[in-house]
């Protein structure tokens, strides 16, 4: 691996993090094309997972002072900081649970392009139906994080099971499962963006300890430019996509997550 393969993974684990079209369905299919190309080393898959901190620390710095506020009231026992700590552990839970439990059969089945694929088209077309619906009736939702109760939170956990499936997006599962509860999309949104912060650090935290031979192969230098892009890009789209939400719906999301799986499974085809 080189810094410039470094830079543009940075850039593509940034830019679709914390959009509904799945950041390891992305890095999938684009480790699959540098591979041919011969770009990538053995510690590419440990990189992959080591530069989602960049997206989690763009988290932290986007919602410094609401973090900073609930973590001063957690001290004092504040209502709402307790109340938003209780959503994370509730949220959080049940994908952790999952992902300890289904690991190694989702590792072994569908880290490949054709279930990436899958998942982006059938996502997509979930994606369109969902907010045509929702445009239909006039729904809007309940807008503030204080309105994520702890059962809205289980219900979302559960529904970011399912981003265990690479190219279905946590995003995407989140801010869907956030809608179903009543949320408004751009609330969804935002506690989606929190609950990335327990989610990826624990399963970041993990595939570091678990790859951390095959990180060294992938060098420090590049291992470190993609945390810095990754971070940068992150921290831009989150900034971005709240104040798109606020105005326009998932729709567009979902006609380029079929029209890339469609991409994908024509070039694989062509290529069997």
């Amino acid at each position: 691996m080189n810094a410039f393969v470094a830079m543009i993974l940075g850039v593509v684990e940034g830019l679709t993090e914390y959009l509904p079209i799945s950041s390891t369905g992305h890095l999938i299919l684009f480790g699959a094309l540098l591979e041919k190309l011969g770009q990538k080393s053995e510690g590419s898959g440990s990189f992959d997972i080591v530069i989602q901190l960049g997206a989690v620390l763009a988290v932290v710095v986007q919602y410094r002072e609401l973090l900073g506020r609930r973590v001063r009231g957690l001290v004092v026992r504040e209502r709402a900081a307790m109340a938003l700590l209780t959503a994370l552990a509730a949220g959080f839970v049940p994908t952790a649970v999952a992902g300890l439990l289904f690991r190694k059969a989702i590792k072994a089945h569908l880290f490949g392009p054709l279930p990436v694929a899958a998942a982006l088209i059938v996502g997509g077309i979930v994606m369109i139906v969902v907010e045509r619906r929702r445009t239909a009736r006039g729904e809007g939702g309940l807008v503030g994080l204080e309105h994520v109760t702890p059962k809205r939170a289980l219900l979302i956990g559960i529904g970011q099971c399912f981003s265990l499936w690479p190219g279905t997006s946590r995003s995407m599962c989140t801010i869907l499962a956030g809608q179903a509860t009543g949320l408004s999309t751009a609330t969804a949104a935002e506690f989606s963006f929190l609950l990335a912060l327990p989610t990826l650090g624990a399963a970041t935290a993990y595939e570091t300890y678990k790859g951390r031979h095959e990180l060294a192969q992938a060098g420090v230098l590049n291992v470190a430019i993609g945390f810095v892009v990754s971070f940068l890009v992150a921290w831009v789209v989150i900034a971005g996509f709240v104040k798109y939400l606020q105005k326009r719906g998932l729709e567009p999301f979902g006609y380029y997550r079929i029209a890339l799986g469609l991409v994908v499974l024509v070039t694989l085809g062509m290529h069997a």
